[in-house]
């Protein structure tokens, strides 16, 4: 991690009203998510963020839904669009898979549509098996 940068796992340091507005504007998968559903989300999950370790700025963010034992879905990974280019989001999924780890997860699951580069560093793979997986689509989604 570069030495300007902070991973943390703490719940209790994370910018919430800043979270919520990179996700609900500035994403192409939670574009418009309330702030009371981003809670419900953030409060169900272990939440990671990095930070400048000079100022203390949240920097970047992920969530984690998982069960603790059998399987994890990684979602809301995001990079303050003035920060990209500084090596957050590897410094980000670093430390996910590390804290992740001591847990010896059969899977860890999430999607993309762009940074494929980044998840493959770290191997995660497109599925073997495609054909078995599934997926129920809410209303918002239709």
């Amino acid at each position: 991690m570069p030495p300007a940068l902070e991973f943390s796992a703490d719940p209790a340091r994370l910018d919430r009203g800043r979270v919520h507005a990179w996700l609900a504007t500035e994403s192409y998968w939670a574009a418009g998510r309330t702030r009371e559903s981003h809670d419900a989300a953030v409060d169900a999950s272990r939440n990671f963020g990095v930070y400048d370790a000079e100022t203390g700025e949240q920097l970047g963010y992920a969530r984690v839904i998982t069960d603790g034992v059998t399987f994890a879905w990684l979602c809301d990974v995001f990079v303050a669009a003035d920060a990209r280019g500084r090596g957050i989001g590897v410094a980000l999924i670093e430390g996910v898979v590390g804290a992740l780890a001591p847990l010896d997860l059969k899977r860890i699951a999430l999607t993309t549509a762009d940074a494929h580069g980044l998840y493959e560093k770290f191997g995660f793979r497109g599925l073997e098996q495609p054909e078995q997986w599934m997926a129920r689509m809410g209303p918002a989604m239709r």
